[in-house]
């Protein structure tokens, strides 16, 4: 089984298991299913609640709103983090298997995004502030449940899952390229131009393969200008590979979607040539 197969086992329904009736099934309609009027609703107001969380903790982290607005602004964090508290609770009583979503990626995210305010009501700030400010900086975290809601991240999450073989190849390759380039450069410039070690030389091979060129190394001799300037034209080349990979991914599942779409009135199977005009199992005309 390649990873093409895998792409229905993802339905949410199949993983956490949907409640049969009762409030449970009618908190879940809500919660995940969007293609109903109240799962709309849910979605769009979830996802400005987000990007307003994601605002308060910006506007805190500029001196002159925090000291204006502070109080504010740590009531408002409160509010949201109160808000996502309950709908992460919401979410686990409302599926059958309530441990498989909190070891799921959103699941993570989702408890990534309130526990930081719990964490740092018991660190003491006077001591640990530099802590304090790390976990309030992971609320940023809330800005990544907005990917539950667009299908166009779940489809490039594919494309990158289906193509990590190949970018994992590809970036050996490259690292295989900056570490022998970066050790010829420590052996033709040498400490006296700056290349003091390997490690350094690497450093400088990867921010000159990725055109970056942050200047704070620079050959000096002919030979290290040549070694950079093939390195600098390699590097427009090699950056176009992992761009091609993902496309060619994406342009697949977005073919193998728009074919599993087809379904046979009859027997409801899927997975239809495009120019199929019957159904492959039962011979039953294809309405579209």
């Amino acid at each position: 089984m390649n990873a093409h197969d895998s792409v229905p086992n993802t339905d949410p329904q199949q993983r956490l298991g949907k409640p049969a009736g009762g409030w449970r099934a009618a908190l879940y309609a809500i919660i995940f299913e969007s293609d109903t009027p109240k799962g709309r609703a849910f979605d769009l107001a979830l996802i400005g609640a987000i990007l307003l969380s994601v605002l308060v903790v910006v506007l805190s982290s500029v001196k002159p709103i925090a000291d204006a607005y502070g109080d504010w602004l740590h009531a408002g964090e409160w509010c949201f983090t109160i808000l996502f508290t309950i709908e992460y609770i919401a979410r686990c009583l409302c599926v059958q298997r309530p441990l498989v979503y909190a070891r799921s990626f959103f699941g993570v995210i989702d408890l990534l995004s309130i526990l930081p305010s719990y964490v740092s009501l018991f660190v003491p700030a006077a001591h640990v502030v530099l802590g304090v400010r790390i976990l309030r900086l992971l609320r940023i975290f809330r800005i990544l449940k907005l990917t539950l809601y667009i299908q166009e991240y779940s489809m490039l999450g594919d494309a990158l899952l289906a193509s990590r073989r190949k970018i994992f190849v590809f970036l050996s390759v490259v690292f295989l390229i900056v570490f022998l380039l970066g050790s010829v450069m420590y052996v033709v410039e040498g400490p006296a131009n700056g290349y003091t070690s390997i490690p350094t030389a690497v450093y400088w091979a990867i921010s000159t393969m990725t055109t970056v060129g942050f200047g704070d190394l620079v050959p000096k001799t002919d030979i290290g200008r040549t070694i950079a300037s093939f390195m600098m034209l390699l590097g427009w080349g090699i950056l176009a590979v992992p761009t091609g990979i993902i496309s060619s991914e994406i342009t697949h599942q977005r073919g193998q979607r728009l074919l599993d779409l087809r379904v046979c009135p009859n027997c409801h199977s899927t997975g239809h040539d495009a120019a199929a005009r019957y159904c492959k199992d039962c011979g039953t005309a294809l309405t579209s």
